[in-house]
């Protein structure tokens, strides 16, 4: 424990010093407020995905007239007209919520959470899961089975070398807007459409701290540092909760603990994938921490059993 603390300030002070540097030498780029949208519904998805793509557009020429090349590009390839997206904000890091398949006729959909370091910037990477997920649940379901992938950076994630990465205080943050988000979402699926919040590293303690309030089936906990809470139990949830790691994951050596520093509470608790915990653990195979959705892993092919619902099928660890 002590040379655990010891670590601990010594990463805490590099941070304080480094992450307010490295911050400063990035202008803030301007960019238009979110677009003024209706109440999401099946009537008014498409109407949803026009005005977006529009306020994409216009965060692009924004980011450009300021001389922000890289944010341009990633604000166009949002704005794409083969893109459907729920909801986007250009504005600092950014957000968004990314719609892959029928929303409106899904059977099932799972919502991605992403982990630290994902902004608009490093936007495609998340996507890529996203869209992993989609193509492994469309290739494997039933004939005449729906599903559908929301991709939801819904928050301000944190820097992986940075002080925040290392507390519940972005989860805080961003557990509200999580917990909106969902319940709007039970506004366009039909009511026999289950709901799974697949949740990684850092976003692990984003859906935890949302858990209590979220109207889903499952939650599936990847790569997670621990959550904040002791056991699943304590999540208060109906859902059932899946967590895995795997074996080449570094998160794996991430003390499991939580204590008090300066005033400060650091660490994350229990380890999801131990007994001690008590959510149901399945197999992730041997892949690191970023291969959780590689296609052909077992974790992926896991992750999509679990939301299609055939929980019979998913192999244990």
């Amino acid at each position: 424990m002590r040379r655990w603390r010891r670590g601990l300030l010594a990463a805490l002070i590099t941070a304080a010093v480094v992450v307010p540097l490295s911050a400063a030498t990035r202008p803030e780029i301007p960019s238009p407020p979110p677009a003024n949208l209706p109440r999401p519904t099946v009537a008014t998805l498409d109407r949803i995905y026009a005005a977006n793509s529009a306020n994409a557009a216009q965060a692009a020429r924004t980011a450009r007239a300021h001389g922000d090349t890289h944010r341009a590009a990633a604000d166009r390839e949002m704005a794409a007209p083969t893109r459907h997206l729920l909801a986007f904000d250009g504005r600092g890091n950014g957000k968004a919520a990314e719609v892959f398949g029928d929303l409106a006729r899904a059977d099932h959909v799972a919502v991605l959470v992403p982990g630290s370091d994902t902004s608009l910037d490093t936007y495609p990477r998340f996507r890529a899961t996203a869209d992993a997920l989609y193509r492994r649940l469309t290739g494997t379901a039933p004939e005449g089975t729906r599903s559908a992938v929301i991709a939801w950076l819904g928050y301000r994630t944190p820097d992986t070398v940075s002080t925040t990465v290392l507390t519940t205080g972005r989860a805080d943050e961003a557990a509200p807007d999580l917990r909106e988000f969902i319940r709007r979402l039970h506004g366009v699926v039909g009511r026999h459409t289950t709901v799974s919040l697949v949740c990684h590293s850092y976003g692990t303690v984003v859906c935890a701290r949302a858990a209590a309030h979220l109207d889903i089936d499952d939650l599936a906990l990847v790569g997670s540092p621990g959550t904040g809470s002791g056991t699943a139990a304590a999540l208060h949830t109906r859902a059932r909760v899946w967590a895995a790691r795997g074996k080449d994951d570094w998160i794996g050596e991430v003390p499991h603990i939580r204590t008090d520093l300066f005033g400060v509470r650091v660490g994350f608790g229990t380890d999801p994938v131990s007994p001690a915990f008590g959510a149901h653990v399945f197999a992730a195979g041997a892949g690191g921490h970023s291969d959780y959705f590689t296609p052909g892993s077992v974790s992926l092919a896991n992750l999509a059993r679990i939301v299609l619902g055939d929980t019979a099928e998913v192999s244990r660890a």
